[in-house]
């Protein structure tokens, strides 16, 4: 199973980690601790040294409740941050994380690979952004907005639901003219979902594998962790590296993780035994 994005392709037939650098001030786990560039940069080359396979770049903080940034404060934070790496010729490819097609856009110029979207290319212009490039897209599933999402989520069937939603994604992603290889699907954990609606989810994913795309799984320090260990969000790595592990045996090829050398060897651990 190969990912195929712009100059780079990713052999997922084992599991890889995607490194989490967050430019922002208001992220639930690392909100500030990335906010100027030589800082966030720095971090970007120690994940590689760690073992990051995949950087995941975001402007804009999707946790519940979060603030909208305004688009240009967004594309300070990121682009400077991508065009240094890109000099750089760092071996991994560049993830943006964002919604807007403007970002998206200047992200791709700047030399992002792929564009990982907690819309799944629903905004006006998103998805002709993308058919246009050569990038790889990560299509997620999210009930609501941030700002509205953990308000009162509800599914008749949780799997079902997220489910359709990736198919239908995948099929317009299809339609406009993005390969197969060129796309992941994400079910997006905590993003309209309860603590019951996770672990069902979690224990289903096995169920979205013949949507025949790899999949990609955020659940490092989340709050569904939280609430099952009691731990606050910066004591949450065993959780988060337990976490992970059970999502590559069951199938996860992509995980989205902020402690990276941790995760990568309990994957080199999963690998050995499957």
């Amino acid at each position: 199973m190969h990912f195929r994005c712009a100059a780079f392709t990713l052999d997922l037939t084992t599991p890889k980690v995607m490194g989490i650098i967050n430019v922002t001030p208001d992220s639930f786990s690392d909100g500030g601790q990335h906010t100027q560039v030589d800082s966030a940069v720095s971090h970007a080359l120690k994940l590689i040294e760690d073992g990051a396979d995949v950087l995941d770049i975001g402007g804009e903080s999707t946790r519940p409740n979060a603030t909208p940034v305004p688009l240009e404060e967004e594309l300070q934070r990121v682009i400077p941050v991508i065009e240094v790496l890109v000099s750089k010729n760092i071996p991994v490819p560049i993830s943006i994380d964002t919604y807007k097609p403007a970002v998206m856009k200047a992200a791709i110029d700047a030399g992002a690979s792929i564009v990982n979207d907690v819309r799944a290319l629903l905004e006006p212009d998103a998805l002709r952004i993308v058919t246009q490039s050569d990038v790889g897209i990560c299509l997620m599933h999210m009930q609501g907005t941030p700002q509205t999402m953990q308000d009162n989520p509800q599914y008749e069937n949780v799997v079902t639901e997220v489910k359709a939603f990736l198919r239908e994604r995948r099929d317009a992603c299809h339609a406009a003219g993005i390969e197969k290889n060129r796309i992941l699907l994400d079910p997006g954990f905590g993003f309209g979902k309860t603590r019951a609606h996770n672990i069902t989810l979690a224990k289903s994913l096995a169920d979205l594998l013949d949507l025949d795309c790899p999949l990609l799984v955020g659940l490092s320090r989340k709050s569904v962790l939280g609430q099952v260990t009691g731990n606050d969000v910066d004591a949450r790595l065993y959780a988060s590296i337990a976490a992970a592990t059970i999502s590559a045996m069951h199938g996860a090829r992509l995980l989205r993780v902020h402690d990276v050398k941790a995760t990568a060897e309990a994957l080199k651990v999963v690998t050995a035994l499957k």
